[in-house]
Parts: structure tokens; sequence; C-alpha cells
């Protein structure tokens, strides 16, 4: 089957229907477009998220089935819960996005390369200031040990890359990041493909004709007022 094509000139921001992705490779739905903030929403919107090196163009995918986490029913196991509330670590967010989206660009190990190139880290950090991309930030004193960061949507949260350079900064930063989203009304985290670490915490794979369904819905119910408000630093 042929990939559908994007034109960057292309002002409708349209997609094809996710139902016409590839089997093979999993969820490779189309190439090209561009990057820009109305055509990386409506994707989201759509299930829909870029993944790309820089020798390839632009692809879009939303595989199937799709791996979510309903912040409710976050699982933390009794080793984890030790480790926090042993661990020193200060939790942030939004206080350092560039630094984390930098930070989850460098090439994990026995990686030569990575995904998150300089375009990509333009584009989200553009998103970061329109108010969608947001980070969480784990420090050790003043140092920048471990995060996270994606794009938040109505009461959804789209789950990008983090990173850890202590160990379980990453852990300890998302089960944080997981409890602040529950008190802002946040129904979903899209956790995008299947990692243990992931469903470690409870994420479960479900069809994507479903995550479809849920994300037209809960995309456009508004998370509580409060949310992303600076108005004290969050431990």
């Amino acid at each position: 089957m042929q990939l559908p094509f994007i034109s960057p000139n292309d002002q409708s921001y349209r997609f094809p229907d996710v139902e016409l992705a590839h089997l093979e490779p999993d969820g490779l739905l189309a190439f090209g477009g561009d990057l820009s903030p109305q055509r990386l929403l409506n994707a989201y919107a759509l299930g829909i998220f870029p993944w790309f090196n820089d020798d390839q163009p632009i692809l879009w995918w939303s595989p199937n089935p799709r791996l979510v986490l309903i912040p409710q029913k976050i699982h933390r196991s009794r080793s984890l819960k030790k480790t926090i509330k042993k661990s020193t670590l200060h939790i942030t967010y939004d206080q350092a996005f560039k630094q984390v989206i930098e930070a989850c660009s460098q090439p994990r190990e026995k990686q030569k390369e990575t995904w998150i190139s300089r375009d990509i880290k333009e584009a989200y950090f553009q998103l970061h200031q329109m108010g969608y991309a947001h980070s969480f930030e784990a420090w050790d004193n003043d140092e920048l040990v471990g995060g996270l960061y994606g794009i938040a949507m109505g009461q959804v949260f789209f789950g990008e890359s983090m990173f850890s350079l202590q160990s379980n900064a990453s852990k300890i930063a998302f089960s944080s990041a997981v409890q602040l989203l529950t008190s802002w009304g946040y129904q979903l985290i899209d956790c995008q493909v299947e990692t243990e670490h992931l469903q470690s915490f409870g994420a479960e794979n479900i069809d994507r004709t479903l995550f479809s369904k849920m994300l037209a819905e809960l995309t456009e119910k508004p998370a509580s007022p409060h949310a992303w408000q600076q108005t004290e630093t969050e431990t």
C-alpha cells in the first residue's frame, strides 16, 4: 500500500484516516507536511504523532494497539513507593522545558542517533510557549537529573519522552507528574507504544478505535483551571 504524502503547503492540516495506517511497520500513516503548531495539534487530537530520523522525511504514526495509562489507575510498586519516600529529589513542572527536551534528545546507550532533532526541539518549544507542551523536572539540589515532556490537550496528556541521569529519577518524576495530572482532572495519558517501563506503572494496550473515541471526547473537555499555573512549587 502506497504511503500518502502530505503537502507542506496544505493549509487544511488534514491527515488520512488512522485506520489506513500500515500494519508493518505498525502505525505508519503518512509522510511529509511540516511541524507547524496547527498541524501538530491536529495530529495529536487524532492520535497521530511525528517520529522520524534526520535522514528521513517527516513520518506520521498511529500504532494499533495504543499504550495508555488511566491516571487514576496508576500502579506504584512497593519498591518504588519506598524509593519515593526516601528520595531527596525535588520535582517541578515547566521550569526547564528546553533543558528537558535537550536531555531527552541525547542518544541512549547503544544508539548512535536520536529522533528528537533540532526541528523537533524548535517545534515543541513553540508549542510550549503557546501553552500546549509541558515538562516535569527532577532536581538534585540545582542539578537537573531527570524529567519528561509532552503535549496537553483538554483532559489528555500525550507523553513524548523522558530521561534519567540518576537512578530512578525519571520514575519519580513520572510518578509525581501523574499525581499532579490526576489532581488537575486529566483522564488519559497517551504512552504511544509498548514499553515495560510504562507497563510497570499500569499502562495497558487498547484498540486504536477506542483510543480515537476517547480522544474525540476528552480533548474537548477542559482540565482544571488551576492546571499549569505556577502558584507554588510542586514537590
